[in-house]
């Protein structure tokens, strides 16, 4: 999972896509990057690193132009190193700098075409990288110094042809302007937004709504599953559907994890959606122990607190705050390596010992993924004195490889895949697990404004929404994707290590 944010400003756009990019960091924390450009010139600051550590005041200065693009990554297949971080730049045709949120599910394909029909050298094992390239390679068939509005959709409309999977694109031309746009199925989010001043229209496209309240941008839409948007660097504004919707389908676990409850995507409120998901819950919780023996109900910091208030809430018991969490660690889910989450838990969380003793704790969390950082929750709910540990999760078990973007690649490594709930429970060493079922979880996003009816909730269900999924492409995604494969890959022992040696 990515943040991206594009921009066409009146004035110098360095700033806010920075402040635009602060306000993303939780969908990545692993490397940042900001592409702007002036008079034809470009100017880039990369590196691996939250924002505010890859950049500081004599990169930002050197940041120049009205037009720019940012991004922050988070590591998946063949992107673990400084060489990978985003925006990623092309020279031909025009000078292409593109940043990506989501996965190619035919990339391999991909890039054996773009090597051998499009004469296009790949210098990393990242599919934004190809995504770059086959917007270039289609880009590059104008063959005029000048690239109009229909050239550009055009060109999105080729892409969309070749390209499979769950994506959201920003990308700059150039001397032209930025092109944004959606995968057919809208898996992953790009939202619009724009603000007028005294001397032009300015536009923002992003990630998330979050990203355009932070610099004071009205959010206008979100951009449409198979539509390609173009503003050009007057601030000229162009949109065209270029391939039918196949099916709008967004991913659920947006709701669950990623997004922040302040952002509202495809017309969802992502806080309201997390509200429902507690109620839903509280009722599975009253059916199954109509005499439950709860004592409090105690979030696990962050993204559960609003679904914890309501279960507490509909359960007539108390609510607390039992653990206090250091905010200058990061989201141990995104970590890259199993043991650097491990260790990141309890320098991350600490309990409040008064919180716990003596009484039945039902912690509540949005999901189960690998079972670590529960576990050890649970370890420290019983170190602070609790009689009896309950867990509930606001979200179904993750059983499945996820293919669009969230790093749930290696079964393995999911703590419920081949496991019933009784034997997780076991696993994370909790006296009662309960999980909220898929059917309610959908309920609790669905929203009757938002014309939604289906999501992607592939990682609970295993139902690909692309259609392409087979057992062959899982199989090679869990060799590549696995933790031990990320660790060779980061050490330079492992097989398919293209980026450029710096020396």
């Amino acid at each position: 999972m990515c943040g991206i944010v594009g921009m066409v400003g009146v004035s110098a756009v360095n700033q806010r896509i920075y402040d635009a990019l602060t306000v993303l960091q939780h969908r990545g924390q692993d490397a940042a990057g900001i592409m702007t450009a002036e008079a034809g010139e470009l100017f880039m600051r990369k590196d691996s690193g939250l924002v505010r550590d890859v950049f500081q005041q004599k990169h930002m200065l050197k940041l120049k132009g009205n037009v720019g693009i940012g991004h922050v990554r988070y590591p998946t297949a063949g992107a673990d190193s400084a060489h990978d971080a985003q925006p990623f730049y092309v020279n031909s045709p025009y000078g292409i700098c593109l940043g990506h949120n989501g996965n190619l599910t035919n990339a391999r394909e991909l890039t054996e075409v773009l090597v051998r029909e499009d004469r296009r050298h790949l210098n990393t094992g990242s599919d934004s990288e190809v995504l770059l390239n086959v917007l270039a390679s289609e880009l590059q068939r104008v063959g005029t110094p000048r690239v109009t509005p229909a050239d550009i959709f055009a060109a999105a409309n080729a892409v969309y042809r070749r390209c499979r999977g769950g994506y959201a694109v920003v990308a700059m031309v150039i001397g032209h302007g930025i092109v944004g746009f959606r995968d057919p199925n809208g898996i992953r989010p790009l939202v619009i937004g724009n603000r007028e001043t005294s001397k032009g229209t300015e536009w923002m496209l992003a990630s998330e709504s979050v990203a355009l309240d932070m610099s004071g941008f009205k959010m206008v839409r979100d951009v449409a599953p198979g539509e390609a948007v173009f503003i050009d660097e007057q601030g000229r504004f162009y949109a065209q559907q270029c391939v039918a919707m196949a099916r709008h389908t967004p991913c659920i676990f947006e709701f669950v994890y990623f997004a922040r409850p302040d952002s509202i995507i495809d017309n969802i409120s992502v806080y309201k959606a997390r509200l429902r998901m507690g109620e839903r819950l509280a009722e599975k919780i009253k059916r199954e122990r109509p005499d439950h023996d709860i004592d409090v109900v105690i979030p696990i910091p962050d993204t559960s607190r609003t679904a914890a208030v309501q279960v507490a809430q509909l359960l007539g018991v108390k609510y607390r705050e039992g653990f206090i969490k250091n905010r200058y660690i990061g989201r141990t889910f995104i970590m890259p390596g199993q043991e650097q989450r491990s260790k990141s838990v309890r320098s991350k969380l600490n309990a409040i010992d008064l919180e716990f003793r003596g009484k039945t704790v039902l912690l509540v969390d949005d999901s189960i993924v690998r079972g670590t950082t529960s576990a050890q929750i649970i370890d420290m709910a019983r170190e602070a004195g609790a009689k009896k540990v309950y867990f509930a999760s606001a979200a179904p078990p993750v059983r499945y490889p996820n293919v669009y973007g969230i790093d749930m690649p290696d079964t393995s490594e999911l703590v419920a895949a081949g496991h019933t709930d009784d034997e997780v429970r076991d696993i994370i060493g909790a006296d009662w697990l309960i999980y909220q079922d898929l059917e309610d979880l959908e309920h609790a996003v669905r929203h009757d404004n938002a014309k939604i009816t289906d999501f992607d909730t592939s990682c609970f269900s295993g139902e690909y929404v692309t259609g392409d999924v087979t057992p062959e492409y899982l199989k090679r995604l869990q060799g590549e994707r696995s933790d031990e494969a990320k660790q060779q890959r980061r050490d330079g022992t492992g097989r398919g290590l293209k980026s450029a040696r710096i020396l």
